[in-house]
């Protein structure tokens, strides 16, 4: 393999994995730019929506109602975990909440799954490889890349073209003027948090068939979502894409050239660019 062919491999790795980060991280920021909540069972939904997927799938059924099935389950999921949010006030609390949710819901998973990895067997005309100017590559990641591209033109068009974008927006540069105006302000908290749940679902469940789902996973994600957002800036899902862009190439030539540095170049990255932008890349200041 020479080396621009090695070059492309790595740089297709990590735009592909800045794919499924951007759709773990937009939900993730989408809640905590409008509910103000540090969602720290994001990434145990995660894993979850793989298991059912993998469930699904033992049990006969398609990969397409195994990803549906792992989607449909987290949206349900993180809806029982937003009324339990609701009902405590205060960021610490509801944070230290959702910490414990999660550490419960991996445990159940642990319990129930066992310890080893499970992976979702994606159709063969996924997984054939593609061959584009010369260059063949996994054409499961293309998928991937495809899907986040997608859920991002997806968001902006329901962010920006929507009236419920609009009233969302409002909501995250003004959360008490959306309640003054009439809006029920529960209601669009709940819809974002099932939204944003759902997109980390379809991470799960498609992720499933990328990287091996088991116990840890949920850390290791919640790490990489959390340097996404902070490096983009919360509540912003341009930001999101941005910085999971930054992340995955980081990650990807990081652990290919200098494996031993490689959480170094991560932290370095993000320290680098809270420096310059405390914010985050596209982050709004405190007024």
């Amino acid at each position: 393999m020479s080396e621009f062919t090695s070059f492309l491999f790595k740089l297709a790795n990590g735009l592909t994995f800045a794919g499924l980060l951007f759709m773990i991280a937009s939900g993730f920021t989408l809640i905590f730019g409008l509910m103000r909540v540090v969602n720290m069972a994001h990434a145990v939904f995660y894993i979850l929506a793989g298991y059912v997927a993998w469930t699904v799938q033992e049990a006969g059924s398609s990969w397409i109602i195994a990803i549906a099935a792992g989607t449909i389950a987290v949206a349900i999921t993180a809806l029982l975990v937003e009324l339990l949010v609701r009902r405590v006030k205060g960021d610490l609390p509801q944070t230290l909440l959702t910490l414990g949710i999660g550490i419960v819901i991996a445990d159940l998973s642990l319990w129930y799954w066992g310890g080893g990895p499970r992976t979702i067997d994606a159709p063969d005309v996924l997984r054939q490889p593609i061959t584009i100017a010369g260059f063949t590559y996994p054409g499961y990641r293309y998928f991937v890349l495809i899907l986040a591209i997608l859920v991002g033109l997806g968001l902006w068009l329901l962010l920006t073209r929507t009236q419920i974008g609009r009233i969302i927006r409002a909501g995250v540069d003004n959360r008490p003027m959306v309640s003054a105006l009439g809006i029920n302000i529960d209601r669009l908290f709940t819809l974002v948090f099932v939204l944003g749940g759902s997109l980390t679902g379809l991470a799960g469940a498609v992720g499933g068939s990328y990287l091996a789902i088991g116990p840890g996973k949920d850390l290791e994600i919640l790490l990489f979502a959390l340097v996404v957002v902070i490096i983009g800036g919360l509540g912003s899902v341009p930001g999101s894409a941005v910085g999971a862009i930054i992340v995955g190439l980081v990650d990807s030539f990081g652990r290919s050239y200098f494996s031993e540095l490689a959480i170094f170049l991560l932290s370095g990255t993000l320290l680098v660019i809270l420096g310059f932008r405390p914010e985050g890349l596209f982050g709004k200041k405190e007024q």
